[in-house]
Formats: structure tokens, sequence, C-alpha cells
């Protein structure tokens, strides 16, 4: 299986850079997995694909304003700093660039020096460990300092922090938003609530790696990224008893269903569970949990799509990604939405 299999020709002006102004009023292709039959609707038809019994499991992950800008304590020179992994209460791996720039005993201030960064040391892959220093709580002095870490195909700078988390966004911890659910509203979730389908949440915090392109030529050779995630008993049993009554598990998210599917057994029984995963989700797996999935469109070539074809096909993704493009549809995080059925 090569990557280029996965390719597709995407114009550069659908890559969403704005949210719309309703969450819930992008559009929504269906693709039937059994048939390839596509259909066009807006988000808030969703409802008319779910019943009474199903179980829609979202992430519930929070995006912490993890981009940093500061400048070095003895020249002044900017760098930027990007929080990757919290290793204890105040030391992290980062991201720095220019890298250079951070060296081992250096300092960085951001904020007039209200957040200090000590360099502590260089690991594998160029990353640094850091340390802070300040006074106070830090998650209050991240959020007045810190931006929201957009993904590189996004350009445009994002007025309002908020439209880069879900509505229900609560286990902070995340580099990337859980981006299939950026178009629920509390209103759509209460009105699926209503119908009788039971809503289950999982976390799994988001890793930059989940922007990293695929470098080698055989899908089988990429290295997946680890992140980790928590799934709690309460949920885990609102899963199972509606998988056990004959309810459909629909995962938002690519997320929802590594997570779903790092937690569930040969026969399909969902575990709570804690730790770091790196499933890598490719055509040929047999899925556990995992009956719909909604979801975004995805880069050529990326693992995303890769997972998104191991439910519903090859040849019928690119298909639908080939009548999307026709059809203006909008891409990536801030894009429109994909339910696969």
């Amino acid at each position: 299986m090569k990557t280029q299999d996965f390719y597709f020709d995407l114009p550069q002006e659908l890559i969403a850079q704005e949210p719309l102004l309703d969450r819930a009023s992008s559009r929504l292709l269906v693709l039937d997995k059994d048939t390839g039959e596509i259909e066009h609707k807006t988000f808030y038809d969703i409802l008319q694909y779910f019943h009474a019994g199903d179980c829609i499991v979202l992430n519930d992950t929070k995006v912490m304003p993890a981009r940093l800008i500061g400048k070095r304590k003895n020249t002044g020179a900017k760098i930027e700093m990007l929080l990757l992994v919290r290793k204890d209460i105040d030391t992290w791996e980062v991201l720095v660039k220019p890298g250079k720039k951070a060296k081992p005993g250096d300092f960085i201030v951001f904020g007039d020096g209200i957040l200090q960064a000590e360099v502590i040391e260089i690991i594998q892959g160029g990353n640094r460990i850091i340390k802070f220093h300040y006074d106070g709580i830090f998650e209050e002095i991240l959020d007045k300092l810190g931006e929201m870490p957009l993904p590189p195909y996004i350009t445009h700078q994002l007025k309002d922090k908020n439209r880069y988390q879900t509505v229900y966004a609560k286990q902070e911890g995340s580099a990337a938003a859980p981006t299939a659910g950026l178009h629920f509203t509390p209103e759509l979730l209460e009105e699926i609530k209503k119908r009788g389908v039971k809503i289950a949440y999982v976390t799994l915090h988001v890793g930059l790696g989940t922007f990293r392109p695929v470098k080698v030529e055989n899908v089988l050779e990429h290295e997946m990224h680890s992140e980790y995630y928590v799934v709690e008993q309460q949920q885990a049993d609102i899963i199972n008893q509606a998988k056990k009554a004959g309810g459909k598990i629909i995962a938002v998210g690519t997320t929802s269903t590594r997570t779903l599917e790092s937690v569930t057994d040969e026969k399909g029984v969902v575990h709570a569970k804690s730790g770091w995963t790196n499933i890598f989700i490719y055509p040929g797996y047999n899925f556990k949990a995992v009956d719909y999935l909604i979801t975004n469109f995805h880069l050529p070539e990326s693992t995303l799509i890769m997972l998104v074809s191991a439910l519903a096909g090859k040849e019928k993704v690119l298909q639908a990604y080939d009548v999307a493009v026709k059809e203006r549809y909008r891409f990536f995080s801030f894009g429109d939405a994909m339910l696969i059925k």
C-alpha cells in the first residue's frame, strides 16, 4: 500500500481559513460505505441519521493556548515556543523556533517577564525540555499570554479563541482541536438527547503529530505518533449498553475513533482505560467499536484520510473527495463535515 494511493488534487482556495458564524450551518456530505451513494446536506440534517438507542461519542479534550511568543533574555532575539507534553507541574516538552537560539541554560522571557522558560535539555528530534518560572497560577498566565496553535494551513488570525474549541471541551491538554466536533452547538446536542440518542465522552489529547506528513513511500513503514487518552468506566458503560442493545456507535472525529479502537477488545467490549495510543488505522483494519463516523475533510496522503478509507474503502472515499472538490466543499479544520454511515 503506497502513500501516493491516497493523493487527491485540492485547490488551495478550498482550505477554510475562517469558522462559519453558525457552527452547525456547515455543509454535510453523507457517504454510504456499503453502496458509495452520496448525499448533500447541511450539518443540522445530521439528526435524521441518528435513532433512539444509538450512541454518539465525543472527544472532550480542550485545546491549550499553547503558542507563546517571547524573546531570549540575553539577546532580545524573538523566539516562538509551542507546548507539546507536560512532564510535571512546571516542566514541558516544547517545540522551539528558531531552535538554534534555545540552548541548555538559556532563558526565554514572555510578557515582560511574568513568565520565564529555562531550557533544560535538547532531546531526540530537536524538541526541548524546559522549566517555567512564574508567580501565580500557570494556567491563568498561559491563558493571558498564549495563542491558539492553529494548523500551518490556516494563515488568518483567529479573532475568537473559543472558535477553535468544541462547545463541550473540558479536559485541557490538546495542541490541536478535535475539529469534527466544532460543528456541534449546545442546542444540537440537546436535540440529540431528546431523540433518545446517548452521548458518551472520551478524552484524547491531540498532538501535533496529527499534522505530520507521511514521508515514507510504503504506508506500513510510517511511524505513528502517540497521544494520551482517558476512558472513564461510566462512559464505557454507556457505549457498551448501547452496543449490546443494538444501537449504532457514532464516533465524532478520528480522535474519538482512535480512542475507541484502542480500548475495545476483539468481542467489541469497550474497557475503561488510560494511557498512550499510537494506533494506526488504514485499509484492511477491522473496526471493533465504530459503526458511523462524523469527520472533516482531510489532507491528501495523511494518516487521517487513511483512517477514513479504512472505514468506507479507499475508492469510495477518494470518489467522495473528488465530488467534494467539484462541489466546492470547504476543507480541513474550519471546513465542512462528512458523515460515513
